[in-house]
Formats: C-alpha cells, sequence, structure tokens
C-alpha cells in the first residue's frame, strides 16, 4: 500500500501564511558569469511553480537550469535564466519588473490591476477541431464577414488535432459581442465552419464563445488545456516521436513518484510540462531541471494533490502521455514566417488566403497588435504537412504581401524541437517580444485593438 501525504489546509490559512511571509525575490548576477539566477522563497500552495515559471517564460526569458524544493509549508527555488541572445538580465527596470511580478501572481490574481472599460471588453473564441489545410483561413475569414475583427490570436495543432483562441470585437460598438443573437450567429458560422469536410463525425469538434469582463486564463496554459481535453495524446490520434522519452516510477522510501522527462531542449518547455503537471492535479516536490547541449532533462518527484503517489499503470501511462503531448504540441515544424503589416480590418483573412491559395497550411500560429502595426508569427508547410516548402511558394506569398503593404521574413526552423535562430532573427525576436512582454504579458498577451 502506497503512503498518502496531505492533511487539509483551509484556504484562508494560506491566505494568512502569504500576508505573514510575503515571497522573497532575489535576483543575483554575482553567483555565475554566464546567467543571472533568480532565487525564491514563499509559502507553498498548489500552482505557485507554475505562476513563477510562467512570470519568466512571458518574458521571453531562457530558463536553462532549475532547482525545486517544496517539502512542508515553503517553496524555495533557482532559475538559471538568461534573455534570447544569452546574456544576463542587467536592466533594472526588467529586474523590478520580474521581482513585482511574482510577487503580484504569489499574493493572488485579484490584485492584478485591469482596466475593464467597454472598449476594452472583447470576446473570446474558443476552438477545438480536426486539422485540415486552409481552416484558419476560412475561420478568419467567416470573421470578416460578420464584422467581427480579430485583436489577437493563437493556434496550435498537434497530430490530427487543432485548437484556437481568438479574440474578437464587434465592429458596431469596438467592444465585446453584447447581443445574444449575434453571438448564437457567430457561433453557429463557426460551427459551419469546423464541422466541413467532417467525415468522422465520432471525433469531437467545439466552440465557445466567452465574454471576458476580467483578466482571461493565460493563454498558452488555456492552449494545453483545450487541446487535453480534447484528448489529443490518446491512441490514434497519438504517437510519441523517438525524441521524447517520459518514464514513471515510484520513489517507496521517501513517497514518491519519480517523473522524467528526456526530449531536444527549446524554449518554455519547463512551463509545458508544469502546466501539464499542474492541470492534472499533481504536486511537484522536488526537481531537478538542466540541458546538456541540444538535449533537455527534467526530473520531478510528485505525488497527486491528495498526497496519493501514482498506484496503477493506468495512472503512469496517462501521466506519460499526457506530458509527451505537452512537450510536443509547441514543437517548431516548417518553415517560420514573421509577417508585419499595418493594421486594419480583415488583415487576418487577407494574410491566411495568401497562404491557403499558395498551398500552404499553417501549423502554428501567432497574431498581436502593438500600436498600428499588426504582427504574425506562421509556421507553415506544404498542403500534405510535409516540411520541405517551396521556395517559389515563398516567393509569391511575399509577392501577394506586398500588395497590401506587407512584410515578410522567413526564417529556416528545423522539423525536430530545435528553435534556433540567426544571429539577426534573435536580436529582432529578442527586442520586439521583451517588449511586447513588459507591456502587455499580463494580459496574456492580448490587445484589443482591430486586425
Amino acid at each position: 500500500m502506497e503512503m498518502g501525504y496531505g492533511p487539509y489546509v483551509h484556504p484562508e490559512l494560506e491566505s494568512l501564511v502569504d500576508r505573514i511571509h510575503p515571497p522573497r525575490v532575489c535576483i543575483d548576477n554575482d553567483s555565475y558569469q554566464d546567467c543571472t539566477l533568480v532565487k525564491v522563497d514563499s509559502a507553498n500552495k498548489h500552482g505557485v511553480l507554475l505562476e513563477m515559471v510562467q512570470v519568466l517564460t512571458d518574458l521571453d526569458l531562457v530558463i536553462s537550469k532549475s532547482y525545486i524544493c517544496s517539502d512542508g509549508r515553503w517553496f524555495m527555488n533557482v532559475f538559471h535564466v538568461n534573455d534570447q541572445l544569452g546574456n544576463k538580465i542587467t536592466d533594472k527596470n526588467l529586474i523590478h519588473y520580474i521581482q513585482q511580478s511574482i510577487c503580484t501572481s504569489r499574493r493572488g490574481k485579484t490584485q492584478v490591476k485591469t482596466r475593464t472599460t467597454g472598449k476594452e471588453k472583447h470576446t473570446t473564441l474558443e476552438m477545438t477541431t480536426i486539422d485540415r489545410p486552409g481552416l484558419l483561413s476560412e475561420i478568419s475569414a467567416v470573421l470578416a464577414e460578420l464584422k467581427c475583427h480579430v485583436s489577437a490570436a493563437v493556434a496550435w495543432t498537434h497530430k490530427t488535432r487543432a485548437a484556437c483562441i481568438i479574440q474578437v470585437e464587434d465592429d458596431a460598438n469596438h467592444g465585446s459581442i453584447m447581443d445574444p443573437k449575434r453571438v448564437d450567429q457567430v457561433q453557429a458560422q463557426l460551427m459551419t465552419v469546423v464541422n466541413a469536410h467532417h467525415i468522422n463525425h465520432h471525433q469531437p469538434n467545439n466552440v465557445r464563445i466567452t465574454c471576458l469582463t476580467t483578466v482571461p486564463t493565460h493563454t498558452e496554459r488555456r492552449l494545453h488545456q483545450l487541446m487535453m481535453a480534447d484528448k489529443d495524446y490518446e491512441e490514434g490520434t497519438f504517437s510519441s516521436t523517438h525524441e521524447t522519452s517520459v518514464t514513471v516510477e515510484n520513489c517507496r522510501e521517501k513517497g514518491y513518484s519519480v517523473l522524467n522527462v528526456t526530449c531536444p531542449d527549446r524554449p518554455k518547455l519547463l512551463f509545458d510540462t508544469v502546466c501539464t503537471l499542474t492541470d492534472m492535479q499533481y504536486v511537484v516536490f522536488h526537481a531537478t531541471v538542466c540541458s546538456k547541449g541540444s538535449v533537455a532533462f527534467q526530473e520531478y518527484y510528485i505525488r497527486q494533490k491528495d498526497g496519493q503517489t501514482l498506484t496503477s499503470e493506468t495512472q503512469r501511462q496517462a501521466i506519460t502521455r499526457c506530458i509527451t503531448a505537452a512537450v510536443e504540441r509547441r514543437v517548431s515544424h516548417g518553415l517560420r514566417l514573421d509577417v508585419r503589416s499595418r493594421n486594419r480590418s480583415g488583415l487576418l483573412s487577407d494574410v491566411t488566403r495568401v497562404f491557403r491559395e499558395n498551398g500552404l497550411s499553417i501549423a502554428r500560429a501567432e497574431i498581436r497588435i502593438h500600436g498600428e502595426n499588426a504582427f504574425g508569427s506562421f509556421h507553415v508547410t506544404d498542403a500534405a504537412g510535409g516540411h520541405n516548402v517551396d521556395p517559389v511558394m515563398i516567393g509569391s506569398v511575399k509577392k501577394e504581401m506586398e500588395k497590401f503593404n506587407g512584410v515578410v521574413v522567413a526564417s529556416n526552423v528545423s522539423s525536430s524541437s530545435s528553435n534556433t535562430n540567426t544571429e539577426e532573427d534573435q536580436t529582432r525576436s529578442s527586442l520586439a517580444t521583451l517588449l511586447w512582454s513588459q507591456l502587455e504579458k499580463l494580459s496574456s498577451k492580448f490587445q484589443t485593438r482591430k486586425l
């Protein structure tokens, strides 16, 4: 019989502990020459590790190593971090922002200041469906036809499934869609799109519309939740690559289950695994995360939230499949195309139409607005999912984009997990995304201007 640990602690007691012992964040640039240490001590509760990892990854900081200990009622963690160029974190404003953000997230989301005036409200569309070439183009075309202006969007594909979160504004009031009849109309039209060419009716489609007036769930965490709920990890839609190895065994002497993950290293890997463990109701008590060359190693000593270890083969298989899927959902496939254009209504529909008409399929996408400009990052393959995109297609895409003043920059991306960019790409990415992160990541990377 497995040992169980986990006495009940009233939520008000946890809040009291937070007030008596607020989190301490130390930024250390002296101990190592090649990285900055972010040391965090705080009272422990479920999800605290994810909150801290989320703050760092939302700033596009690279976590190369991490040491975690949270036995008892206290949490201690050390993150080795660099910016996108491999440099230490020396900017005083950024250091202060990290400290304040971690402390704010630890004290609870209710203390995060947000503005929710009518013009800043938006409608969030969440969709999961079978992936197919041209899907995002069809969805954005319908939204443009319905006078719903996209203010931000993130889309992932994994195996045969696709999930996306799109924020839109109603053209009539430049805010959220308030009329229930119009909500039903938008949902019905989108259901028609996602159900098109849907042969196997045993595989689920889902379109959900939510009007948000407060800070939404973190976008990338929500995408993980959507794809997990869509069961993209199951047999039939899921088969792991040989590059990802996940094993689970029990450490009976200490009363833990030990999860080991070995896979190609990439940005946000720690966030993806910790996010999935948290949403599966597992608690990380000890962990060591590091990388050697291009390979990442993660070891977690975990229990279920009720204090139990994994007692059955079914549980071990479930966590193995879910963690493997979480690691591989964000793997970059095909060619990365960065698109920049002046923001205007219907832009996303035009951009995705150009991809579709040139035989390109979108494997992953992120669209955002900054000032008067719109930015999109698209990972594209050929229509059959092949990774060797014809340069002639790219040339044609660039010419078409120029017709509406769009600028396209192509970056080679391996079909594996490698996300290594050229120095020029890294510089552009680091400066642009770091500025964006500091100003907007606490709102899950979403703005509410028109696209």
